[in-house]
């Protein structure tokens, strides 16, 4: 008889279909009685196609979503297409075609690889942000947020990409001030009209319910930094004569005392109400010089620059005059954009001081043997001879030039009583180290003495007491900047009047429709090409008098943000979602994505379900207290993809290392595609793609065809109890250790795990239909084609084999009853016995002596076994001599 042969592609062709005609990835969302809603990123169809690198992400929900429905649950897994928004646009610039045109026949290609690849998606419930029935309701979700207070508009300093043409988001510029999606474009700040949405408002609640939320720790570490909540005062200091007042956060109010000067951004609004009139030329001129600079050289810049403004502050805590400056290092969107500097107790400030010899007063005694190397060496500034035991050593470059290891030894072992506590303590350097304070007294309080934690308590208490300032947390967090000058993306759906009031669009009237224009490139000019059409632009507001429209659409990631609550009712043409599918649904039971949108998509989808349910729109309908639908957040589980890599590079158009899927599928299919990608490595770690190593898994798949199809003349079927008892444990060992590495996405060591049993029940003549079926199951999340043919054809099962049942284990079965024992002689080890696993002491002992290698090296010379040493199923050990 012929060898069985394995084609893929005709039996991959079979079953796609035979899923479609039967619905068998269709899901009942009423009438669900277990249900678990799985989740991947939908994708933006901005290219030609998906590449590998992107069916890896996919792949790996998809058998989270076939493992849990195996497991018994009604899963839910759909897709949607992202297909508003800058990456679309420019790629259609990019190739010359209209996005329009372009996006339906991405969609439709990506639709066709999805398909190709045998996800398990309900395509019933499909979503596409670019159409009118998905963003009218986008627009709706607008609406919610601004009758509640959570949107705003407002003239500020914005991030501008030249190349981009448009306002980008914070967390759309890299650490070095570039664009994203150009990252040679330095990004401008510029002050612009803009639309946000109160995301910080919801600062404190998106960093305490990371507490309840089972997340990859990589994405949760990510977004608290990002947040980056700072507990300190704000400070309030008459301006000097007048009667303005300028606030300041600072987590150090302990350091009030050693406040000698007053620093505000160049964009601060006070200044041109408080600057002296002689100064103004040189304010304009020093605020075109920092229009130039990046956030980040800003940051960085050690050559400090200002410009006194020719008004003075009062210390609040000392009555104080002090001076108050402009200058580059301080930035308007952080904090109030105003500081006390404390020259003292802060490198910048004390370089500051410095360049305008201006007063350093200490006040903290610096206690050396609390502090880091990393502390004092962070704190000495430039050129400072400082003495040690070993002499002198010099500071050259600058404060982050480090002294040699042997040096700062011998700094720390100065302590409290070597020079460099005096050289602090002179005013000639900074220090904000451990230590008591000192010079920080009036005649109501005094702090000399304190520590610092207790420092802080104390002014704090006494500055709200006086109504000089108040106890409250900063946050890094900025709020979100939603409107783009470009023209592929929801329009904002207001109306101005003739006054500029603003109107919202009734909620009848949406949606507001993307017009439909030729010259969609933006000018690049802060206005939207939507400005160039009169004809859409004019309109009447709701009371019949005239007005315009917003020309401004909404960042795609407001499209993203709320997409998973619109599935369920995506066919529903009367309202967003179905309020009691929500309760039923929500939150996400297990969320699949990359970690690099965790200070982007994944923090604004947290915003806008907090920000929805507190205006009263979204009830997921908790019923435990502190569960997580209800606090509002919309993900149970989420998990960051590992990422796939060619030749040791990101996959990228760039380096020309793009493998299509198609390419694998024609030759492979979709089936050894899937498993080879989850072979490669850790899901969450990702691996390195070999165009060699594909063949690997396409062999297995047909070792696994032929054993099913074509087993031996003197293979036979038995029942489970009658198989070897090493195989039957083996069995039991699989089902428990794949089951267990499925729900922690340790798909690699399963799918190795499946092999090892594969060629177990191979090596034997006899086999049980119990454990070809619970082969058949294992493998279905992997290989779902192939499951299918051997279920049906091979093991003559009815139905599909996702409505099976994942095969139980015995966990007495799990525990082999032999062990193997290593044998040592004079603690090397020699040979290895098998025996019972509760083998006790004696006849592990007999079993040693019975070795070959123990007779030969006792033959030697007259040796003899001076000493046994027996770990009961461990090892045994002979010292012979």
């Amino acid at each position: 008889m012929p060898e069985a042969i394995y084609d893929p592609q005709q039996i991959e062709a079979r079953w796609q279909e035979w899923w479609r005609q039967n619905g068998t990835h269709e899901v009942d969302l009423q009438g669900a009685e277990n249900p678990y809603y799985v989740l991947m990123m939908f994708p933006y169809p901005s290219a030609e196609g998906l590449h590998v690198g992107n069916v890896y992400a996919f792949t790996g929900a998809d058998i989270q979503g076939r493992f849990q429905r195996l497991r018994g649950y009604d899963v839910f897994e759909p897709i949607g297409f992202d297909a508003f928004g800058i990456h679309s646009e420019n790629f259609a610039m990019k190739i010359g075609r209209h996005p329009r045109e372009l996006i339906p026949s991405n969609v439709k290609n990506f639709t066709r690889q999805l398909n190709m690849m045998g996800f398990m998606y309900d395509w019933r419930y499909v979503v596409d942000t670019t159409t009118p029935e998905y963003y009218k309701w986008t627009q709706w979700v607008f609406l919610q947020l601004y009758k509640a207070g959570f949107v705003y508009r407002d003239t500020k300093e914005v991030n501008f990409c030249p190349d981009c043409g448009t306002v980008i988001s914070d967390e759309q510029v890299n650490p070095d001030g570039t664009c994203e999606r150009h990252t040679d474009t330095p990004v401008e700040r510029r002050m612009m009209p803009c639309w946000f949405f109160k995301i910080t408002a919801f600062a404190d609640k998106l960093l305490d319910n990371h507490d309840w939320l089972d997340w990859s720790a990589v994405t949760k570490t990510s977004q608290i930094n990002w947040i980056g909540r700072s507990k300190g005062a704000e400070v309030t200091f008459k301006v000097n004569g007048r009667d303005e007042e300028i606030t300041v956060f600072t987590t150090r109010p302990d350091t009030l005392f050693g406040a000698t000067f007053m620093v505000l951004a160049p964009e601060h609004p006070l200044v041109d109400k408080i600057c002296a009139r002689e100064q103004m030329q040189e304010i304009l001129e020093y605020r075109v010089r920092c229009s130039h600079m990046t956030e980040e050289e800003r940051k960085v810049a050690r050559d400090k620059t200002g410009v006194h403004i020719g008004a003075h502050a009062i210390n609040p805590v000392n009555g104080e005059k002090i001076p108050i400056f402009i200058a580059d290092y301080v930035m308007m969107g952080y904090g109030t954009g105003a500081i006390m500097a404390v020259p003292s107790g802060d490198h910048r400030d004390f370089a500051f001081a410095e360049k305008f010899n201006l007063d350093v007063r200490p006040i903290i005694d610096p206690d050396m043997t609390g502090a880091t190397a990393d502390q004092i060496s962070a704190m000495l500034p430039p050129m400072a001879d400082i003495p040690s035991d070993t002499g002198t050593f010099t500071m050259t470059e600058s404060f982050y030039a480090p002294p040699g290891d042997d040096l700062l030894k011998d700094y720390l072992n100065h302590g409290q009583s070597g020079e460099l506590r005096q050289y602090i303590l002179r005013g000639d350097a900074a220090w904000s180290g451990p230590g008591a304070m000192i010079n920080s007294a009036n005649d109501e309080i005094s702090l000399d003495g304190l520590a610092k934690e207790d420092a802080i308590a104390r002014i704090t208490e006494w500055l709200v007491s006086k109504g000089l300032g108040k106890a409250k947390s900063q946050f890094k967090l900025r709020d979100w900047g939603i409107s783009r000058q470009r023209y592929w993306g929801p329009p904002v759906p207001v109306i101005y009047d003739e006054d500029g009031n603003i109107h919202p669009v009734p909620e009848d009237q949406l949606p507001v429709e993307l017009p439909d224009i030729d010259d969609f490139r933006p000018k690049g000019d802060g206005k939207g090409p939507l400005a160039n059409e009169p004809q859409w632009v004019e309109t009447t507001l709701p009371d019949g008098r005239p007005g315009r429209r917003e020309t401004d659409v909404m960042d795609n990631f407001l499209d993203s943000a709320w997409y998973f609550l619109r599935y369920i009712s995506a066919n529903d043409p009367d309202r967003p979602w179905d309020p009691e599918l929500i309760k039923k649904w929500l939150p996400v039971d297990f969320y699949i994505g990359g970690n690099e949108h965790a200070n982007l998509h994944l923090m604004y989808t947290r915003f806008i379900c907090l920000a929805l349910t507190e205006a009263g729109v979204l009830d997921m309908g908790g019923t435990k207290k502190g569960d997580l639908a209800d606090i509002g957040e919309p993900f149970r589980r989420f998990r960051a993809h590992g990422l796939i890599t060619k030749d040791g590079r990101k996959m990228s158009k760039k380096w020309g290392n793009v493998v299509n899927p198609d390419d694998i599928v024609a030759s492979y299919g979709a089936d050894t595609l899937r498993m080879y990608l989850m072979f490669l490595g850790p899901y969450e770690q990702g691996g390195d793609w070999r165009d060699e190593n594909v063949m690997g898994i396409r062999r297995f798949l047909n070792r696994l065809y032929t054993w099913y199809f074509e087993p031996g003349e003197s293979d036979t079927l038995v029942p489970e109890a009658d198989l070897p008892a090493a195989l039957r444990t083996k069995l039991h060992q699989t089902i428990k250790k794949v089951g267990a590495d499925m729900g922690d996405l340790g798909y690699n060591t399963a799918i190795a795990s499946l092999m090892e049993l594969h060629n177990a029940l191979k090596a034997e003549k006899a086999t049980s239909d119990s454990a070809r079926r619970a082969l058949c199951i294992m493998l279905a999340p992997f290989a779902p084609h192939l499951a299918e043919e051997i279920w049906q054809k091979a093991l003559g099962q009815t139905g599909s084999v996702f409505d099976a049942s994942w095969p139980e284990f015995d966990e007495a079965l799990t525990v082999e009853a032999e062990v193997e024992i290593p044998l040592q002689i004079n603690g090397k080890v020699r040979d290895r016995f098998t025996v019972p696993r509760d083998a006790d002491q004696a006849t592990l002992e007999a079993a040693a002596r019975e070795s070959d290698a123990v007779k030969k090296a006792l033959a030697a010379n007259g040796a003899q076994i001076r000493k046994v040493i027996v770990v009961p199923g461990r090892l045994v050990n002979l010292i012979i001599k």
